[in-house]
């Protein structure tokens, strides 16, 4: 079969590799059909590490995305408790926590240590075109969500379990920084639970156009401090309820302490390039700030689903997909995102 595996920095090879085994006990085979390029793909595809995880050999990448069931055995039952069958088009969660240890038996296996996940250094990931996943990592698609919005559900379940950790009140306030997919996807959700105000920052002047588009009260495209600022003097001062960091800069971080209010919440969901985190811890101190990180998500994919399907979903997910390419096309489009070339969102890989 077809795969495309990471060699080196920002060096994809289009391959052959073996066909996957038969699927062992409570496992499915499915056909891969579409893939989305993730900011986390991005930090492994340009540094050749994520965190402490370091690249040591050739490997998949790729961990949002949906398939179809081309097999399954008897009594196999999906992440919903339902039965798969041959044919299901399905949303794949790309974690595989233990569901023995302390964390998975307390409802968090999101923080699983002996979890492995699809796409992340050693286990190969889905830009390829089958692949082996447990069926309980399965949730079967309604046909109202296309094949490019089932691979952006695991984006959306990341913007849940932020919203979360944020305990956004209705008619509170929050700054999201950073109006990629995953900002942008937080965004609409403070809209839909309520708040009082959005205000939205980016570097780029059409991520800050979507994100007016997507409801937020004010959005900036702005440089260094000049967001604190700009939130400062329309809120008088007093800063926002919460602040969301989704943008993987250092700075933002800072700044967004600085824009919260005192006894305010502070989320960290973006990942800085070089593993570090920095704050003014004076700002932080005095405040007397609650800051919270996230660790990709948990028990989303059923309110994901919810929110992206029907006939007028909450949330427009398909409305982030830049384009669809073919797996032939992946180093290209990997070389376009990853130089933020104006425009793109969010480009799904057809691997099937």
């Amino acid at each position: 079969m077809k795969a495309v595996k990471l060699v080196g920095s920002k060096i994809l090879e289009l391959v052959d590799e073996p066909e996957p085994a038969e699927p062992g006990n409570g496992e499915v085979l499915i056909q891969v059909k579409a893939v989305g390029i993730c900011g986390s793909d991005l930090h492994m595809y340009g540094t050749g590490a994520i965190g402490t995880t370091k690249i040591e050999s050739p490997f998949i990448l790729g961990h949002e995305f949906m398939g179809e069931v081309l097999e399954a055995g008897e009594g196999i039952e999906s992440g919903l408790g339902t039965p798969l069958i041959r044919g299901q088009r399905v949303a794949v969660e790309p974690a595989i926590p233990c569901y023995r240890c302390e964390l998975c038996n307390a409802g968090h296996p999101n923080l699983c240590p002996n979890h492995s996940f699809f796409g992340v250094y050693p286990k190969d990931g889905a830009l390829c075109e089958k692949m082996v996943v447990p069926a309980r990592n399965c949730f079967p698609l309604p046909d109202s969500i296309s094949d490019g919005g089932g691979t952006l559900l695991e984006t959306l379940g990341v913007a849940i379990h932020t919203l979360d950790l944020a305990k956004l009140k209705a008619a509170r306030s929050v700054a999201i920084i950073g109006c990629g997919p995953v900002g942008l996807l937080i965004l609409r959700l403070a809209v839909l639970a309520g708040a009082s105000a959005v205000y939205a920052f980016d570097r780029f002047p059409w991520r800050t156009e979507l994100a007016r588009k997507w409801g937020a009260t004010h959005a900036w495209t702005v440089e260094n401090s000049e967001g604190v600022e700009k939130l400062m003097a329309e809120t008088n001062g007093r800063g926002v309820d919460v602040a969301i960091e989704a943008a993987w800069a250092n700075t933002s971080i800072d700044q967004a302490m600085e824009m919260v209010a005192y006894g305010g919440r502070v989320v960290l969901v973006g990942i800085p390039p070089d593993d570090q985190a920095e704050f003014t811890h004076s700002t932080a101190r005095r405040k007397g700030l609650t800051i919270m990180m996230v660790r990709r998500m948990k028990h989303t994919y059923p309110r994901a689903i919810h929110l992206a399907s029907g006939p007028t979903p909450a949330v427009l997910v398909d409305d982030l997909i830049s384009e669809y390419v073919p797996l032939e096309e992946t180093s290209a489009a990997f070389a376009r995102n990853y130089a933020y070339e104006s425009e793109v969102k969010k480009i799904i890989i057809r691997a099937g």
